[in-house]
């Protein structure tokens, strides 16, 4: 995970060096990427419609990253007796940000678009930290031409507003863009509850457009097999995660926060067994709505980047493994 390890000589503790993604080597020549992964900020919070903060998301996520990146040569999980991250499994880069142009939405949304595709052309996985939800409408159009793919979105809201005032890219929004694309092919949205998240015409929108849509409540009730069966096979994945899909109680810092989500295995679980079922076929990522301004504990951003590491420790050892 990190080009200082034991073996040259150098701790390279968690609180010296960069604060790059799991301390990896950074790549800003994006037309000279080398990688399995690369590892992209979009720092845009002018979707926001309450809270704003969380374009200072990205920058959280690595620092809380660098707590898992002591030099080891892979993490050993003993549940599993796999030793996951392992220099064999994936090479990772961080390549900075894309340019959020302020107060320009449309420019900030072309920014991360062409950035993602650039990734993608020199066959890297994107692994995009956001900034708001509003960030995966430019991400996942980027893919075109990529598909089919199933969108698994973990959320505590919908995200299928078509416009409010004409404004058709807010953090409401990004799932109802992705819908309309030709290379997305349905979704699974998973955590969905309570006030805000909806109302009943664009949960018929969802559906109508190949959507299954399950509560925190159905997820525990089902189990991980359960849902697993729900997901469509034979496609490629992409998979969006809110961090407000998980209860404030272990994820405080976002400007949406919503009571009774998700603990931190039942997501964890999921991503893992999609990913074994599906040997790896998991094609990106992103990560949005992490606000450290409203967790001064951290805890926030530190469990969005253990769930991270984890996940791409899941897809690269099931790839190389199939």
């Amino acid at each position: 995970m990190t080009t200082n390890t034991y073996e040259t000589g150098r701790l390279n503790l968690p609180f010296v060096g960069h604060s790059t993604f799991a301390k990896s080597p950074v790549c800003v020549d994006w037309d000279a990427i080398d990688a399995d992964v690369a590892v992209l900020g979009a720092p845009n919070d002018m979707g926001t419609q309450w809270r704003s903060g969380a374009r200072f998301g990205p920058r959280a996520i690595r620092e809380a990253s660098t707590l898992f990146s002591f030099g080891h040569a892979g993490a050993y999980d003993f549940e599993d007796d796999i030793l996951y991250l392992t220099r064999e499994d994936l090479r990772i880069v961080d390549v900075g940000d894309a340019d959020i142009v302020h107060t320009d939405m449309q420019q900030s949304h072309a920014n991360v678009e062409m950035a993602v595709r650039k990734l993608l052309e020199r066959g890297a996985f994107p692994l995009v930290l956001g900034g708001d939800h509003s960030i995966h409408a430019p991400v996942i159009k980027a893919f075109e031409g990529r598909g089919p793919i199933h969108i698994l979105h973990i959320d505590a809201h919908l995200d299928f507003v078509d416009e409010r005032h004409g404004v058709r890219y807010g953090h409401g929004s990004p799932l109802r863009r992705a819908s309309e694309l030709d290379h997305i092919v349905g979704m699974t949205q998973i955590g969905i509850r309570n006030v805000s998240s909806s109302n009943r015409a664009d949960y018929q929108d969802a559906i109508a457009a190949g959507s299954r849509i399950l509560s925190v409540r159905d997820v525990r009730r089902l189990g991980t097999e359960q849902v697993l069966a729900l997901i469509p096979q034979d496609v490629a994945y992409y998979i969006t995660v809110d961090i407000d899909g998980f209860d404030p109680s272990i994820a405080p810092g976002t400007g949406t926060p919503s009571h009774g989500g998700f603990l931190y295995y039942e997501v964890l679980e999921i991503i893992q067994a999609l990913s074994l079922r599906s040997r790896g076929n998991i094609v990106g990522m992103d990560l949005v709505e992490v606000a450290p301004a409203y967790d001064p504990s951290g805890i926030t951003s530190i469990l969005a980047a253990q769930l991270l590491l984890n996940s791409l420790g899941y897809i690269f050892h099931h790839r190389r493994m199939a």
